[in-house]
């Protein structure tokens, strides 16, 4: 059983993380939406949880960290779509999406301020 503390995250964090994951596709040119939903998932996305879920940061450890970098972003893309913002609380959430927005920043993206 796990407990967890916290608001599960929101339908509009839900539409902000679409929103991004957009822009960030649509001006980079190179990804799509779902490349990017990846690529933000394992690299922002699991140190968040791995460091505040022990069961995620076991099961992450065990079964994901091992394999190379492509295979994680496979992984976290669908049709596998390896659970990660799914299982964030709303603060967890905010912090994912504000570094999304200040990664994407601080390489010339112009997001939607996040909340």
């Amino acid at each position: 059983c796990t407990v967890m503390r916290g608001k599960k995250r929101s339908v509009e964090q839900n539409k902000l993380q679409r929103l991004l994951l957009n822009e960030i596709a649509e001006q980079l040119g190179d990804q799509t939406a779902e490349e990017v939903r990846a690529e933000c998932k394992l690299t922002i996305g699991v140190p968040i949880l791995r460091a505040e879920n022990e069961d995620f940061c076991e099961k992450y450890d065990r079964i994901i960290r091992p394999l190379p970098y492509e295979t994680k972003l496979e992984l976290m893309a669908e049709p596998l779509d390896f659970p990660v913002t799914r299982l964030m609380t709303m603060d967890q959430k905010s912090r994912y999406l504000n570094e999304i927005y200040r990664t994407y920043s601080a390489r010339g993206i112009e997001l939607t301020e996040p909340l």
